[in-house]
């Protein structure tokens, strides 16, 4: 009994699917190590690892969405008396 040609290629079309997401799956596990690698070098060079985490997060954000988080935070400390 043979296949129906687009059962083949669903079949195929699976296949090469699967096998991309599995390659970008390794490559962001290899990409994971490296970063990694570069915060443990941070760390051996005397910097201060949550912190450059941090930096490295608010770098991705918006600058008016960061400022108003920055301002939220501030207004908090203060009513704290924090600073």
């Amino acid at each position: 009994m043979t296949e129906q040609p687009s059962t083949r290629f669903a079949k195929d079309q699976l296949k090469s699917i699967i096998e991309r997401i599995e390659r970008l799956e390794e490559e962001k596990k290899q990409a994971a190590d490296d970063i990694r690698d570069v915060y443990a070098e941070a760390k051996g060079n005397g910097f201060d690892v949550k912190a450059l985490r941090t930096v490295v997060r608010l770098r991705k954000m918006d600058v008016n969405e960061r400022q108003e988080q920055e301002t939220i935070l501030e207004t908090y400390m203060q009513a704290l008396g924090m600073l």
